[in-house]
């Protein structure tokens, strides 16, 4: 493809030795355009130009761009792979499609301060403080830095916080101290031995190393209540606790499986996902996938190598035990290999290969996405999180709205294809209940909405949510149950506080990320609904109080009232009418009585 392109390229090729080493492509401008590792320098190189016409439009792409080309030979190819992934991540080539990472991953930071601060980022200074991480999931650094706020209570002020400037009193006492979010190490309230223990068990935490945490603390409960200090006891206890009831949510296997690395994948012919679990403890402490399109490499050997270092890298893990399913053997890595059949270890890689598999099965309908329209992703989504059988293009929403039980109206919110469909709104006012019973409202408006559909024969929703919790929910599936359509419909609830999804018959109730398309089109209806209802609320209370003045004139009835404001429009313009004005409505005798009366109003 390049013989008369350049011959001097062609002349450093043929002069490639037949050596492994790591090879660099340029363009006319001396930019690196792709790097890449060879077991035989010399055959691989001149691989790229003598290609065949199934060679694929991207490196056919690459081959008309390359200007010049330069290498470094190594001892071996696992030194060749090593040092391929330091270079990808150094210059970020156009064309490396794998290895080459721009993601920025949160990591919890613990500072080398006398007393540290523990806190989030996503930026790693090296040398500045301990970096814990990287964590592939926000949600799991929030969870573990409540967990410690709860527990240690340590600082998160900025203070320049040293024994020295304790001593010499230049700190006064922070409002994190009056709010109880620490304990006050900056006047003195809390030791620097203490402080920095709390640090150390935090550091303890992040590294996994939980069981032997909570055998120390267990060992100082002891010696606190041995030594009739109950309070201290029961601090530890506290701990214990907390610390238990983490731990309890991450163990999957058994505790004495410690740091080791678990590569589990999937792959056809175009792509290949690979899934990573760090293991410490019996626990899954890291999780991370890794997608390739099948372009440069075919190898899928080549490309579980690659991806192995490539993630041992970015989580700096230095575990001497590796699980996958396949003999492999990278003499640099300075761990080893295991291909287990049973057990534990191979509950491990099956469950790292299906988590590989739910990637490509994402990575599909990602791609089948960008075919639909943003509302049919999104609803999608929310079809999958729900675990519905059929898209919810009709979603119906209801929300009761009432003060101490006066004026109790509720509302109903229609979304079609995911966007409002205002038309369809609905409101309704109470007429079955006494006081303020939002069951029992719940339960009348939803009987009177879907009668009347099912005796219009108007098509039912695919989806209905109701604002509110289980006893609501209930109340729905009664209604539901009765009109014999519960069959036909997926129903949930959504309680406020927590924003948790409960579904008919499951006292555990789903926590959507907070990030989630499916809970913002959820939140949308809530809101949309509770804004509709509040609205016609207080119009029926302003109509309430305004027919309540005209009828506390004597002889003034509701006919009258509403001939009156009919016209007038208001009381205030019912106060500017003339005596003529107001004959000429209502008749002279009414007349008179409103003109004497209404001004008092």
């Amino acid at each position: 493809m390049m013989n008369e392109k350049n011959s001097i390229l062609l002349e450093k090729v043929k002069s490639l030795p037949l050596l492994p080493g790591v090879y660099r492509f340029y363009d006319s401008e001396g930019n690196i355009i792709y790097i890449g590792k060879a077991k035989f320098l010399k055959k691989r190189v001149s691989s790229y130009f003598v290609q065949s016409n199934n060679t694929s439009f991207k490196i056919r792409s690459m081959i008309r761009k390359i200007a010049d080309v330069s290498h470094i030979v190594v001892d071996s190819e696992s030194d060749a792979l090593l040092l391929e992934n330091n270079l990808i991540k150094q210059y970020k080539p156009r064309y490396n499609s794998l290895l080459k990472d721009d993601k920025t991953y949160p990591w919890i930071v613990v500072t080398n301060e006398e007393f540290p601060r523990v806190f989030f980022s996503r930026n790693k200074i090296h040398g500045s403080a301990r970096y814990f991480g990287p964590f592939t999931s926000k949600k799991m650094v929030n969870v573990l830095l409540e967990l410690f706020k709860r527990i240690y209570k340590v600082r998160t002020c900025k203070l320049d916080l040293t024994k020295d400037s304790i001593a010499a009193g230049k700190h006064k006492v922070c409002l994190e101290y009056h709010i109880k979010n620490c304990l006050a190490p900056c006047v003195g309230k809390q030791s620097y031995k203490d402080y920095n223990t709390s640090i150390k068990e935090i550091v303890s935490i992040l590294k996994g190393n939980i069981p032997t945490l909570i055998y120390d603390l267990k060992d100082k409960m002891k010696e606190f209540a041995s030594n009739y200090m109950f309070e201290e006891a029961q601090t530890m206890k506290d701990k214990i606790l907390a610390l238990e009831g983490y731990q309890s949510k991450s163990t999957i296997v058994n505790p004495s499986i410690h740091n080791i690395d678990v590569f589990g994948y999937y792959s056809t012919d175009k792509v290949f996902c690979i899934n990573y679990l760090k293991i410490v403890n019996g626990s899954i402490v890291q999780s991370h996938n890794t997608f390739v399109e099948l372009k440069f490499i075919t190898e899928k050997e080549d490309v579980v190598k690659r991806s192995i270092v490539a993630i041992r890298d970015l989580f700096n893990s230095t575990s001497k035990e590796i699980i996958v399913a396949d003999a492999i053997d990278i003499s640099g890595l300075n761990a080893g290999f295991v291909n287990p059949k049973i057990g534990d270890k191979k509950k491990l890689l099956e469950l790292s290969e299906r988590n590989a598999k739910y990637y490509y099965s994402d990575y599909l309908i990602s791609k089948e996405g960008k075919r639909k329209d943003k509302s049919e992703i999104v609803l999608d989504r929310l079809k999958r999180d729900l675990n519905m059988a059929v898209l919810p293009k009709h979603i119906e929403c209801f929300d009761n709205s009432n003060i101490q039980g006066a004026f109790p109206v509720a509302a109903c919110v229609v979304f079609k294809n995911g966007k409002p469909s205002k038309n369809d709104y609905r409101h309704f006012n109470i007429k079955t209940v006494v006081g303020p019973d939002d069951f029992a409202s719940m339960y009348e408006i939803l009987h009177r909405r879907y009668s009347r559909l099912i005796a219009e024969e108007q098509p039912l929703p695919q989806l209905i949510i109701i604002d509110g919790g289980k006893g609501q929910l209930g109340m729905a599936v009664k209604v539901l149950n009765e009109l014999n359509i519960l069959h036909s419909v997926t129903v949930v609830g959504i309680a406020k506080r927590l924003e948790e999804i409960f579904f008919p018959g499951d006292p555990v109730p789903l926590y959507i990320d907070k990030t989630s398309s499916s809970l913002k089109i959820i939140q949308h209806l809530r809101n949309e609904a509770h804004r509709f209802g509040i609205t016609f609320h207080r119009n029926q209370r302003s109509k309430n109080f305004v027919d309540s003045k005209l009828l506390s004139i004597p002889g003034i009835g509701d006919k009258t009232a509403d001939k009156l404001l009919s016209h007038f429009g208001s009381v205030a313009m019912i106060k500017e009418a003339t005596l003529d004005d107001l004959t000429a409505i209502v008749g002279h005798s009414k007349a008179n009585t409103i003109y004497e009366k209404i001004k008092k109003l």
